[in-house]
């Protein structure tokens, strides 16, 4: 049997009834969520979130991919200000900025 064709598109909304409110916070929203939209960013922020500071050889032996890897990735959530890193020498110390965990934690759970 076959099935009967319809003219028209179903729509699931009219377009010209949805409206975007302004939001301010958005581009706080998309910066930090892209730093942990990352499997590997994200294990390594729950890494940092344990401890007060850590060293990139050890993040790379707990996290286990490429040393160059893992710094492009501590290179994204830095930039996105949800780490800090201090240079100690021929060493970069690595923690979580508890101010900006805060503000993505603020932002999802702001989500409506």
């Amino acid at each position: 049997m076959a099935k009967k064709k319809t003219s028209q598109k179903e729509k699931c909304c009219d377009p010209s009834d949805v409206t975007l409110p302004g939001d301010d916070t958005a581009e706080d929203l998309a910066k930090l969520a892209w730093a942990v939209a990352h499997p590997a960013r994200v294990r390594i922020v729950r890494l940092l979130i344990g401890r007060k500071a850590c060293v990139c050889g050890e993040i790379v032996d707990e996290i286990t991919l490429a040393q160059s890897t893992v710094s492009q990735h501590l290179k994204i959530l830095k930039e996105s200000g949800l780490i800090q890193g201090e240079v100690d020498g021929p060493r970069v110390c690595y923690c979580i900025n508890r101010d900006k965990l805060k503000m993505l934690k603020k932002l999802i759970a702001g989500l409506k």
